[in-house]
């Protein structure tokens, strides 16, 4: 009876380790996924920063020669 008891205690034991490994590949497989969206987006948005145009630096620009105008005038 106390080898029945032992047997049945290591098949428990083996049957509760995989059920913890089980859940350790579910988290680490859900952490990869996340890690990869998001590898994803940041090469999406380098892309799109590097081939979107600077629209700001262009009004810069032309707010600096309008500025400069303005004061240009009213020195005369």
């Amino acid at each position: 009876m106390n080898l029945n008891t032992t047997k049945l205690e290591e098949l428990l034991a083996t049957l509760k380790k995989k059920e913890e490994e089980k859940d350790k590949n579910t988290v680490l497989w859900v952490l990869a996924i996340i890690g990869a969206v998001a590898a994803v987006a940041g090469i999406a948005f380098a892309v799109y920063r590097f081939f979107a145009p600077d629209y700001l630096e262009d009004f810069e620009e032309d707010f600096d020669d309008d500025f400069d105008d303005y004061f240009e005038d009213e020195e005369e």
